[in-house]
């Protein structure tokens, strides 16, 4: 049987966390890296506490994760939000969620990249967002999003020789902390955005860990440099979130 490892960030709850549980049940190893202690344990979970926006830190991580792990699998699942209106936003916003969504990928990837060129095998996944396509309140945040799915087809094209795919997953309104921290849980206006999505309900951890498990697949290797819209029909017509 092949071993695989994947290395997910913010693997400690919500999609990481049913993701990381549910390659586990398929016999993977997991490394999950967050600022936090994971709320599910496995003996082949394996925790790195790091803050993905201090780049030495994350540098650090990486390094030690390739030290002791034949990472397979990265996935960047980590992020956050940082909401406020156009003239609120800082570039200090776009400095610290670009670290968070994008450097603190590159310098993972760099360090996972050689064991991955010597399998000729890897798979290299990013959590997008719908709000890649605009979003009101969302400078920052949209413009890094958007930066993944650039940044990840950039990659799709140098790897692929070695057998390395490389995909975007972007939710639409999912049922998550980060979610719940913008609009409130139970709230008239959570019922409200839920009518206005076209399959007229919000998105669930288990829809998006369903779209990961899919890029995850190494029988899906024919498929890389794509970005894939979990988000009930948000990203086809003109709903605003």
């Amino acid at each position: 049987m092949t071993e695989y490892t994947a290395l997910i960030t913010g693997g400690s709850k919500g999609i990481g966390a049913d993701l990381g549980q549910r390659l586990i049940r398929k016999g993977y190893t997991v490394v999950s890296l967050s600022r936090g202690a994971p709320e599910w344990s496995d003996a082949k979970l394996v925790h790195v506490e790091v803050d993905l926006l201090d780049a030495d830190a994350v540098t650090q991580a990486g390094a030690e994760i390739a030290a002791a792990h034949a990472v397979s699998h990265l996935v960047h699942n980590a992020g956050m939000i940082w909401p406020n209106l156009v003239e609120e936003a800082t570039p200090a916003d776009l400095a610290g969620l670009t670290q968070l969504h994008l450097g603190s990928a590159l310098t993972l990837l760099q360090a996972c990249l050689p064991s991955m060129k010597e399998r000729q095998f890897g798979r290299v996944m990013f959590n997008g967002s719908r709000a890649a396509l605009g979003v009101p309140t969302r400078t920052a945040y949209s413009a890094t999003k958007a930066g993944i799915i650039g940044m990840a087809r950039t990659w799709a094209l140098e790897l692929a020789p070695h057998g390395i795919t490389v995909n975007v997953v972007s939710p639409g309104p999912v049922q998550t902390d980060n979610f719940w921290g913008i609009i409130p849980k139970g709230s008239d206006r959570e019922a409200d955005l839920a009518k206005r999505i076209p399959v007229g309900r919000l998105g669930t951890v288990r829809d998006i860990s369903n779209a990961f498990l899919f890029f995850c697949d190494p029988e899906n290797g024919f498929v890389t440099g794509q970005t894939l819209y979990v988000c009930g029909g948000g990203s086809v017509g003109a709903m605003s979130l």
